[in-house]
């Protein structure tokens, strides 16, 4: 994280095509770190950063889901728009948060 970087939300959460992982909300960005559990020891690794999206290049946020209910993303990469969808407690402060946390980046 920058220096004047702030977390803002952070949960283990699996996103339907990554995985599982841990889900972070900054000020500045969303970002996603899969990780490796072992149930022997019941410890949990960090692995490497797979997206990390700058707020100013979110193009569209929704929840879904009936049962399962997820938080969706769509962004501007560099190989083009792409969307997320993260299956987290709580979907609707979720969306709050990271329209919130948008709207004030930008």
């Amino acid at each position: 994280m920058e220096k004047d970087e702030k977390r803002l939300k952070q949960e283990d959460c699996n996103e339907d095509e990554l995985g599982a992982g841990i889900l972070t909300l900054t000020n500045k960005r969303l970002a996603f770190d899969k990780t490796q559990a072992r149930m022997m020891d019941f410890s949990k690794h960090f692995g490497d950063t797979v997206v990390d999206v700058q707020l100013e290049d979110l193009v569209k946020t929704w929840k879904e889901g009936w049962l399962i209910k997820k938080v969706c993303f769509t962004a501007n990469t560099k190989d083009g728009p792409k969307t997320y969808k993260f299956g987290v407690f709580n979907t609707k402060d979720w969306l709050k948060n990271i329209d919130k946390a948008a709207s004030e980046a930008s």
